[in-house]
């Protein structure tokens, strides 16, 4: 940020605090203070210092942002696709717009590294609502099979439950599709990183979104978002998130018989083939694995190598982490700042520990902050080799900058670890044979395979397998989850 801007520059925080709207629930088109009189302390995770206090949502708040969203639905839900489609390129519009305080924002709230931010968090968040838009425009909600019309209409009022780790890239690729399919949705975000998700309610105000459309009420999982999985007049609740949080939201559901779309947990193999170029497949391992400080949930974390090339593979991935910079994530250069929280950092500590005591080669990294770091949620960025499938390093996620190398002696085992999990979110697959490479992504069960590291594809629809989760999120099959079918026989008689 040159000099001059930042002179300026006033921050999103203090943006939020001046106008009032960090202390405020966004419900049926008014920012509205919340009923409850709980809050949590917005920290700073390069430091651990406390920002400000959130106040958060109760279960009055609930039940106002499930009202205005049910009253609000039967005019939206009938609004012409193209309307719809129209009020989405706005919103598209404003976010870019606001780009940096965007970015700003989540280095902020999570310590995503500002260039990571500017370069991956926000541009592809924004891409979330071009695709909506744009799928929303040329898709068809009545076909003929037959006599037969099929009928694709907005199943209702959407709770959408979404994450720290990638916060407002997962709203976006909730509410884009929701709002394109006529439904109306309650936004209840992380309460560890609220501003991301506070700044993309004003622009949706600013987009002139009718009232009721669009709610955000900030919260506790078990205060708010077990309310709103549980809420009768809620028809459907997608989360994105743990496992663990997935069950509790299924079970709270489940009296009510909503639909339930879960973005849940993984443990992501990268199974390098013997013929992969080594280099390219080994550093870019390494870098997709630690995208984010490791906390992605597709990360692919278990790096599954020929055993012959295990030597060389290590000497690959030493290399490539000494071209990472951790360091304070304002600054331009870091590549990799702190993790988001102090409860994930002790994690990444429990879990580099029992690495260790199982027996695994510590490569590089290990316990602690990184050399000069003595407050913040700072780790080392962890390798270990010589990792087996019953290590509880290859078999948990932990969510943070630690990386498994496992060896293999023929493809068909490098097939069985790689299936050797609960989880099957994402999957890598490196080799110079394609159609090898691809007869190989075929027996890898798990929603995503990608191969040789393509380029980001929002289009691609994502989605787990096993306890990864169920539903699918981007493209236009992500915009079909939020959508009942209804046949309609005799229709063309």
């Amino acid at each position: 940020m040159s000099s001059q801007l930042e002179s300026t520059f006033e921050s999103p925080l203090d943006q939020l605090r001046r106008n009032g709207h960090l202390a405020r629930l966004f419900i049926d088109g008014e920012w509205t203070p919340p009923g409850g009189a709980e809050r949590v302390p917005l920290v700073c995770p390069s430091t651990g210092e406390t920002l400000a206090e959130l106040p958060l949502g109760d279960a009055g708040d609930v039940e106002r942002a499930v009202q205005a969203a049910r009253r609000a639905f039967v005019r939206w839900s009938a609004t012409p696709p193209q309307e719809r489609a129209a009020y989405l390129g706005r919103i598209h519009a404003l976010m870019l717009e606001r780009a940096e305080d965007f970015a700003q924002a989540l280095t902020t709230e999570m310590g995503a590294p500002i260039s990571y931010a500017r370069n991956a968090h926000v541009p592809l968040a924004a891409e979330h609502l071009r695709v909506a838009r744009d799928n929303l425009a040329g898709y068809s909600f009545r076909t003929q099979r037959g006599a037969t019309a099929l009928v694709r209409e907005a199943i209702g009022v959407c709770a959408l439950i979404t994450p720290w780790n990638w916060p407002i890239y997962q709203i976006t690729a909730k509410v884009g599709p929701a709002l394109a399919a006529g439904c109306t949705v309650v936004l209840k975000p992380s309460e560890l990183s609220p501003l991301s998700a506070l700044l993309f309610a004003e622009v949706v105000e600013a987009a002139g979104l009718p009232p009721g459309v669009f709610n955000l009420v900030n919260g506790t999982g078990p205060e708010v978002g077990e309310r709103l999985a549980a809420h009768e007049q809620v028809d459907m609740v997608s989360i994105t998130g743990s496992t663990r949080a997935g069950v509790l939201v299924a079970q709270a559901a489940a009296p009510t018989v909503k639909r339930v779309a879960q973005e849940l947990g993984g443990k992501s193999p990268n199974l390098v083939l013997p013929d992969a170029a080594l280099p390219r497949a080994v550093s870019l391992g390494v870098a997709a694995a630690f995208r984010n400080m490791g906390q992605s949930c597709s990360a692919p974390t278990r790096m599954i190598v020929p055993r012959a090339l295990l030597p060389q593979v290590e000497e690959l991935a030493l290399a490539a982490i000494e071209a990472m910079v951790v360091g304070d994530p304002f600054a331009d250069a870091t590549t990799h700042g702190p993790l988001a929280n102090r409860a994930q950092f002790e994690r990444v500590q429990t879990m580099i520990q029992a690495g260790i005591d199982d027996g695994a080669k510590l490569l590089t990294g290990g316990l602690g902050r990184p050399t000069g770091f003595t407050r913040g949620w700072f780790a080392r960025p962890t390798i270990f080799s010589g990792v087996r499938s019953d290590m509880t390093i290859a078999r948990e996620e932990i969510f943070g900058p630690v990386l498994a190398i496992l060896a293999y002696d023929s493809v068909d085992e490098a097939i069985a670890i790689a299936n050797d999990t609960v989880y099957g979110l994402g999957a890598h697959v490196q080799g110079t044979d394609l159609d090898a490479a691809r007869a190989v992504a075929a027996q890898i069960r798990s929603g995503q395979v990608h191969l040789n590291y393509p380029a980001w594809d929002p289009q691609a629809p994502f989605g787990g397998y096993k306890q990864s989760g169920n539903g699918r999120e981007y493209g236009v099959e992500g915009m079909e989850e939020y959508l009942e079918i209804k046949s309609i026989l005799g229709y063309y008689a």
